[in-house]
């Protein structure tokens, strides 16, 4: 059950069971089930959030025309489904010569669902950061017109800020809304060691479901730093974060973080 007044402090550094609150992986040769067999840790995958795409005839009353924008920012791989479900259903012709800004790698990677990865544009920041973000996006700022994808409850506003202040020329439609999961009989039946999160909106289903929830030991990880900041707000310890330089995942970050644990005893 979710610790409301659970585990005790002689057991604080025990890693049993793990909650990924993301979908089970597809393939069995996930990093994710490596770890559980290196590590003798069991984790569940329970998706916090579910993702409601917006229609394209909502989608028209925000006036935005997708063509006319040069570069397209990504923070996710959902931002990348629904921003090329809308051109395919208002039928928009996205240009050969569109850029694509991504968070990271691995979402830049996912766009090669979409397009033909090597005939177009697409950069990527060095470490997962905001700041890594800003940095590739400075060196073409001056002759772009962005469009920022975003879920309609939630936005990134330290990018939005940065656009700005830099006198960006940009855009923010909202593509799809985040909704939170009922996950209310899992979380009171099931003690978690260790919770990992991925987006402000999965903090935000924890305490839809558990409105009074209280960590009482239980370690948190996080992804992203709006993910961080989320966790920080609701007044929750943060002990894993990813990406950082030596674990550009979370696979990596619990790696690192068992490990350590494994070296004390």
């Amino acid at each position: 059950m979710v610790k409301n007044g659970g585990k005790a402090a002689t057991s604080a550094k025990t890693v049993q069971k793990i909650l990924i609150t993301q979908p089970r992986p597809e393939t069995e040769k996930s990093p994710y089930f490596e770890l559980e067999r290196k590590f003798n840790v069991e984790l569940e995958f329970i998706p916090f959030i579910v993702l409601e795409g917006i229609p394209a005839k909502d989608f028209r009353k925000q006036k935005i025309d997708i063509a006319s924008y040069t570069g397209v920012i990504f923070t996710s791989r959902n931002a990348i489904d629904h921003f090329f479900r809308i051109c395919e259903e208002m039928k928009v012709n996205v240009s050969q010569d569109t850029k694509y800004f991504c968070i990271t790698e691995a979402v830049a990677l996912y766009l090669q669902k979409f397009i033909l990865y090597r005939k177009r544009k697409v950069f990527y920041g060095a470490d997962g950061t905001n700041k890594s973000l800003f940095d590739v996006i400075n060196k073409h700022k001056e002759n772009e017109k962005f469009l920022y994808p975003c879920s309609e409850n939630q936005q990134d506003n330290e990018i939005v800020g940065w656009l700005k202040t830099n006198k960006c020329e940009f855009a923010t439609p909202f593509m799809y809304r985040t909704i939170s999961s009922d996950v209310k009989e899992i979380l009171a039946k099931t003690e978690y060691d260790i919770i990992c999160f991925f987006t402000p909106s999965g903090v935000k289903s924890l305490f839809d479901n558990v409105p009074k929830y209280k960590q009482n030991g239980t370690r948190i990880g996080a992804f992203g730093s709006n993910t961080y900041k989320a966790i920080e707000e609701a007044g929750l310890e943060l002990t894993i974060k990813a990406p950082q330089p030596q674990a550009p995942s979370m696979v990596a970050a619990l790696d690192m973080y068992l490990r350590s644990i494994k070296a004390e005893k």
